[in-house]
């Protein structure tokens, strides 16, 4: 399922323009984005929660050039499926 067939059920089902329905979708993401980049995590309830993984330091090899890399620290966004919502996908 892509973003047009979320907005295209969205306003489908909600009985609004595509239009609207797009700018909701968008904003949603948007304000999901913003709120990772500022270091805080997104919990919505029954679906589940869009969290900050920090990865650490480690060491990794190059096998084309047979050298060693280290990849520093970062951080990750991720999602962790509320149970309701693994329970329904089962």
């Amino acid at each position: 399922m892509t973003k047009a067939d979320i907005v295209n059920e969205v306003a489908k089902s909600k009985g609004v323009e595509k239009i609207i329905a797009q700018k909701v979708v968008e904003g949603f993401m948007e304000s999901i984005e913003a709120s990772l980049a500022k270091g805080e995590n997104v919990y919505l309830r029954g679906f589940g929660s869009f969290i900050i993984k920090k990865r650490a330091k480690k060491t990794a090899r190059n096998i084309s050039k047979n050298t060693t890399i280290v990849i520093p620290a970062h951080n990750i966004p991720s999602f962790k499926p509320a149970k309701v919502f693994t329970a329904k996908v089962k």
